[in-house]
């Protein structure tokens, strides 16, 4: 049983700073709409009518006047085959912090809100793609500072927690 709120949101999935390449996700009911309004095909194909789960090549522009910001790819997931159960799309560009900001500011353009903190994992829960379980192992892989840790919260994501307590 897959729910949303109806919100299509955005967020930067990378750590800030600069770095070689960044992620921006959009995820709900307007994801590719989005998406097509911000990421230009070289084949002039949209992205909504793309192949799921396929890098595409293009050119990231500014919605409301068109100007290219950066080139990158963009991949899209189709619902409820993503991490959140809904629509998504993901676009990587260069990992400069002013550029990734840029491109973020593009998809709330386009008709995106920002997402909260957690928002994505909340998602997912709600949309039956993860446990409790899971979700917080997910935060204790992103936590882990140690191989130990890194395992442990492996083995909870995998459902090996859950399953021995089932």
């Amino acid at each position: 049983m897959f729910t949303t709120d109806f919100t299509t949101i955005a967020a930067i999935s990378t750590p800030q700073g600069k770095g070689g390449v960044a992620l921006v996700r959009i995820s709900g009911p307007e994801a590719n709409a989005v998406g097509d309004r911000i990421f230009k095909r070289i084949n002039g194909k949209s992205v909504s009518e793309s192949a799921p789960r396929m890098a595409l090549f293009g050119e990231i522009v500014d919605p409301t006047d068109g100007t290219r910001i950066d080139t990158g790819l963009c991949t899209r997931f189709a619902a409820p085959n993503s991490f959140t159960g809904e629509d998504t799309v993901e676009i990587c560009c260069h990992g400069g912090m002013l550029l990734t900001e840029t491109v973020l500011m593009s998809c709330l353009a386009a008709g995106a809100k920002p997402a909260t903190a957690g928002e994505f994992t909340r998602r997912a829960v709600m949309n039956g793609k993860m446990g409790l379980s899971s979700a917080e192992a997910l935060g204790n892989i992103l936590e882990a500072s140690t191989r130990e840790q890194l395992t442990l919260a492996h083995n909870g994501m995998g459902g090996r927690i859950e399953q021995r307590t089932a």
